[in-house]
């Protein structure tokens, strides 16, 4: 019996899990302390119960404690978590080991440090299933590869031979699920299955789960803190705050008519294709930014020899200009270039081409001008790795003002005052530690250090997509409100279309180190005319749960590398302009 084939008739309504009166708390030196109070749920066969929330809501820890795998000083303290009529709170390790991957499965956030990178794909599968089933090598074998057929991997043969760093991240999701799903388990609890994919792979990882649940009758625990996929793949949603669950009720319920103020807010947040209101074409200004045929490419050394044998194309002939005072976006998937030109224009990669920033011209060995650096300033992803962890957080804002010598001790002082009230931080706080931020304060004390040198272009490279959806509406807003202000113009780098959609004046969406539509955001996003445009705005999941999503082809491989022959160079694309400087290759 092949794993679509298993049946799912019976008991379609048959409850497989409960959670009642769960409550989990740390060890502290002053005690214990709860992380999770007094939460209670129940699955059902064949259902998907969304637990929606933003970080240390306790949606992890909820699901670390059903699957027995909390810290060391974290330990459920009241309440059962019933498996059919099994609480696994009660049962030893040895039991509860037994459950895990056979009858209740977990999916982890980040497939990489999940898989381990010296065995190959097929080795972890089967040593998974033969873990809980004593069948011969050869039947698990097949197992093995059946479970990578049923999450659709491309040529799944080869990747069984492969080991995980050779795979690409939706590649490496897939595995992780078809690990979860070999042994055919009751209850799959995916933790932020998601959140760090591509919209495209992203949509085809949910497109999986629900033909899972669908075709082997798979309850499914949905961990998230993306409202657009609870919209779309949930059927029941419990909301949580702070430890607490705040409401639960049936998806359309909870979308339309959400009792509890929290619940409100955490909607409104949600960021919404289409809803920005159409605005007036800004008048055209002198580019702050220009870039002509910029182009970066790294060799790779292969073979015995370690001769140049392929080539990475990160960026291939790209060329626009950033007006003064705009915001403008480059969007696409992993690899297609984005961060790249991010740091060409950092100065920290060699490139060929021009690049201009504010009348001044890069070379393309990376040795940018302190005059450069000044008026182009960088906001990275990651706040905590930006920010020195044993520097007060003024000192850092103050930090660009020392190395470029602007102002005396006080002057300093009252500029990171300044800067501190300007992105919505009290004057106070700047003689704190990083640690003592939570994420979306430290981001604001990063635009707070970039804005410190007056820059005319920052550059927000996946700035806002590690934050929680409220974090990130406020950190969006700060950054409009920070533009109408200084007249700083942004470079807006990102993979999340509606994030885009409600903060950009042009966009350009990249494939493959090229531009393939460029335009208005109006016009890229009401009137997409390249297909892979149109391709990754019908991927962004839509916070609706009555919107029907059209049926389309499904993709059976991944995105096509940038890798290629020394000797085999990729066919540069012309944009052809449609009108109003709607810009679509046609190439």
């Amino acid at each position: 019996m092949t794993l679509a084939e298993a049946p799912m008739a019976e008991a379609a309504a048959e409850t497989v899990l409960s959670v009642e009166g769960l409550t989990v708390s740390v060890a502290t030196e002053g005690g214990l302390r709860p992380l999770v109070r007094d939460a209670s749920f129940a699955l059902r066969r064949g259902e998907t119960l969304a637990i929606a929330g933003e970080s240390g809501s306790g949606k992890s820890i909820t699901s670390l404690a059903v699957m027995g795998l909390l810290p060391v000083n974290v330990r459920a303290t009241a309440g059962a978590v019933r498996l059919g009529g099994t609480d696994l709170l009660r049962l030893p390790e040895g039991r509860l080991r037994g459950l895990r991957g056979d009858r209740i499965a977990m999916i982890f956030q980040e497939p990489m440090t999940s898989l381990n990178p010296v065995m190959t794909v097929g080795a972890q599968l089967v040593e998974a299933i033969e873990a809980h089933e004593p069948l011969p090598r050869r039947e698990a074998q097949a197992r093995a590869l059946e479970a990578l057929r049923a999450v659709r991997l491309s040529e799944p043969e080869q990747r069984l031979r492969q080991y995980p760093h050779e795979l690409s991240g939706g590649m490496r999701q897939r595995v992780m699920i078809a690990m979860a799903i070999a042994l055919r388990p009751d209850v799959l609890i995916a933790d932020e299955p998601t959140t760090a994919l591509d919209v495209t792979v992203q949509r085809e990882v949910l497109d999986l789960l629900r033909d899972l649940r669908r075709e082997m009758g798979t309850a499914i625990v949905l961990i998230t803190h993306d409202m657009g996929v609870v919209a779309e793949m949930a059927d029941r949603v419990v909301v949580m705050k702070d430890g607490a669950m705040v409401e639960e009720g049936p998806v359309r319920r909870i979308f339309e008519a959400p009792r509890e103020d929290y619940t409100r807010a955490l909607l409104a947040a949600v960021p919404r294709m289409g809803s920005r209101p159409a605005e007036a074409p800004r008048p055209r200004s002198a580019p702050v930014c220009a870039l002509r045929d910029l182009t970066v490419r790294f060799d790779l050394h292969r073979g015995l020899l370690g001769r140049a044998t392929h080539r990475v194309h990160a960026v291939e002939g790209v060329s626009f200009d950033i007006r003064a005072g705009e915001t403008f976006a480059l969007v696409g998937e992993s690899g297609c270039g984005k961060s790249t030109i991010a740091k060409a224009i950092a100065g920290l990669v060699p490139f060929e081409g021009e690049i201009e920033v504010a009348g001044r011209k890069l070379h393309g060995q990376g040795d940018v001008t302190r005059a450069v650096r000044r008026d182009a300033q960088i906001v990275f992803q990651d706040p905590a790795a930006s920010l020195d962890p044993r520097m007060r957080v003024g000192d850092l804002v103050a930090e660009p003002l020392v190395v470029h010598g602007v102002g005396h001790r006080e002057e300093r002082r009252a500029t990171v005052e300044r800067l501190f009230e300007q992105v919505g931080l009290s004057r106070a706080q700047a003689d704190r530690y990083p640690h003592e931020f939570s994420g979306g304060q430290r981001q604001r004390i990063c635009i707070a250090r970039a804005l410190a040198l007056r820059p005319k272009l920052i550059v927000a490279d996946e700035s806002v997509s590690a934050l929680d959806v409220s974090v990130q509406a406020r950190v969006l807003a700060l950054l409009r409100d920070l533009q109408q202000a200084t007249g700083v113009s942004f470079l807006f780098i990102s993979h999340d279309m509606a994030v885009v959609d409600s903060i950009a004046d042009r966009v350009a969406v990249m494939f493959l180190g090229q531009i393939v539509e460029m335009g208005t955001r109006a016009q890229v996003f009401g009137d997409p005319r390249h297909a892979y445009t149109r391709r990754l705005i019908e991927a962004v999941p839509v916070p609706d749960p009555t919107h029907v999503r059209p049926p389309r082809e499904r993709m059976a491989s991944e995105v096509p590398s940038p890798v290629r022959l020394r000797t085999d160079p990729p066919v540069r694309l012309t944009l052809r302009d449609l009108g109003g400087g709607h810009l679509v290759a046609v190439g």
